[in-house]
């Protein structure tokens, strides 16, 4: 393997041999030039793993040199080595893209410190994965196999995605592979928990915070309090995509990470619904009878009223406004930045909630469309794509206003998304609603082992709407194909990104307080 090649740049360069002495034991190929002029030709020829830069030399400073050296060699990373403390130098450099500062005098051991994590930090990383995977993977297991409470899945869960993300930044076929299969492993288990103990919880048994708990364990305290809040709602959003757009955010708020579960189906109608009127769906269906009986297997028009559902719920927790709440749902990219242009008009309003559909219309959209498959082939590139999104979009650029307030922020989302990889039969009449992921209609049926069997929906606090209803809400990653052409469904609808169902990736999701910095 070559050696690592390192250019120091001091004009006191002899007083440093026993530093380069020890780098040279250690591996590394250490060059020298005595000032800027040299420095700067010398990287522009190529090669350095890594520039070490006085900052106080003779002729071009350490500054100048800086800059210098980001013109011919822009992704090597640079040092500053300096006597200085300033914070104002050190804000200059950092302008400049300085990678990191050593402050003189340096040992030897601070040096070496700096080189490995800057040269070699990758593949110390990734040496040591598979032995982090193995460890955290013991970890996991002696949870599932300690009968996990709802707390322990929302520590799976987050484990788990953070793992994603961490094999994202260093792949590994084997320990992908290693990573699908734990997830499968544990929403087959995680089915099993739901199907026992949800309907429990709808019972008052020890249950975890739902979506009908939001508004009142997030919303309430602030605005009870005269706070000012907005509250923004990504509808379909994961908690790995969460975890891939929050370091962006750390810039400019101070964020507090919570969970809560989703409840099922995990879909629009019923998630988003519950958490703006703090109702199961079963109960909206004997106050708001237009919301099941208008647009029977349309989502966007069973979400029509979440305005007045959120109303209505903070009425009844006897919460007063001199100005009314505001409601805005972003659909369309001309919409989000007709928000950015009036949002600084919502300044004295106490709660403005604002709804974003993008990632929603991405999920549905893939499945129909070739070039978005081909950008967003399996879940790693799905995150990269809901990050670029992300950073260049009416959402972000809200939130960066909203940084300069004195607003508080929660921000969640009414449930997530999984890989369809397998299908299911689903048995029942034509007039059965269309949803991959769940179904309600007349005298359904499934293999129980694929999907969970409601035979009684007010069991689970979902809608009547004959004698015979009853609902079939597809476990694991499986989605539901009829059995008349059943093999042209099966390949068109396989991994398609779907929700409705019961999984960690639908049901376990972040609910995130921002307070700006």
């Amino acid at each position: 393997m070559a050696k690592k090649r390192i250019l120091w740049v001091d004009d006191e360069i002899e007083q440093l041999r026993p530093h380069i002495i020890l780098l040279t034991e250690k591996g590394y190929q250490v060059e020298t030039a005595t000032n800027g002029e040299d420095a700067v030709d010398m990287a522009g020829r190529g090669g350095y793993n890594l520039i070490l830069l006085d900052q106080v030399m003779p002729g071009l400073d350490g500054l100048y040199t800086l800059e210098k050296l980001r013109e011919v060699a822009p992704n090597v990373p640079v040092v500053m080595v300096t006597k200085s403390e300033e914070e104002e130098l050190m804000e200059e450099a950092i302008a400049k893209r300085i990678t990191d500062f050593l402050t003189k005098p340096v040992n030897p051991s601070q040096v070496l410190s700096i080189c490995k994590r800057l040269i070699e930090g990758k593949r110390i990383v990734e040496g040591k994965l598979p032995q982090d995977y193995v460890v955290q993977s013991g970890r996991l297991r002696t949870l599932l196999m300690s009968g996990p409470h709802w707390k322990d899945w929302i520590e799976v869960h987050r484990m788990l995605s953070e793992w994603d993300l961490e094999l994202d930044e260093h792949r590994d076929a084997g320990l992908e592979q290693a990573q699908r299969d734990q997830r499968r492993e544990f929403n087959l288990e995680f089915g099993k928990y739901i199907e026992t103990w949800y309907p429990k919880w709808l019972q008052d048994e020890d249950p975890p915070p739902l979506s009908v708990d939001l508004v009142a364990d997030y919303l309430y305290p602030l605005l009870a309090s005269q706070k000012q809040v907005y509250f923004i709602v990504v509808d379909c959003m994961r908690l790995d995509q969460w975890l891939k757009i929050e370091p962006v955010l750390r810039d400019y708020f101070d964020l507090k990470r919570d969970y809560y579960y989703s409840i099922i189906p995990t879909a629009t109608p019923y998630s988003r619904n519950a958490i703006f009127s703090g109702l199961f769906p079963s109960e909206i269906l004997e106050i708001y009878p237009r919301l099941w009986s208008e647009g029977a297997d349309d989502e966007r028009s069973r979400n029509r009223y979440e305005r007045d559902l959120l109303d209505n719920q903070l009425r009844k927790m006897g919460l007063k406004f001199r100005l009314g709440p505001k409601y805005v749902k972003v659909v369309r990219a001309s919409e989000g930045e007709e928000l950015v242009q009036r949002i600084s008009s919502f300044a004295q309003v106490p709660l403005v909630s604002l709804v974003f559909n993008f990632l929603d219309l991405l999920t549905h959209g893939r499945s129909e469309s070739d070039l978005l498959k081909e950008l967003a082939p399996d879940e790693s590139a799905f995150r990269s794509v809901m990050r670029s999104w992300f950073e260049h979009s009416s959402l972000f650029e809200i939130l960066r206003y909203l940084s300069k307030r004195k607003a508080v922020v929660v921000i969640t989302t009414d449930h997530g998304s999984i890989l369809g990889t397998r299908g299911t039969k689903a048995y029942g009449k034509k007039d059965t609603s269309t949803n991959l992921r769940y179904k309600y209609g007349d005298n359904l049926n499934c293999d129980p082992k694929e999907a969970i069997l409601i035979r009684d929906p007010a069991q689970y606090k979902l809608p009547k709407l004959n004698l015979s209803t009853n609902y079939i809400i597809a476990k694991e990653d499986y989605y539901f194909v009829y059995p008349t052409h059943y093999h042209e469904y099966l390949n068109r609808y396989r991994n398609s990104f779907q929700h409705g169902g019961v999984s960690l990736e639908e049901m376990i999701l972040p609910i995130v307080t921002l307070n700006p910095k």
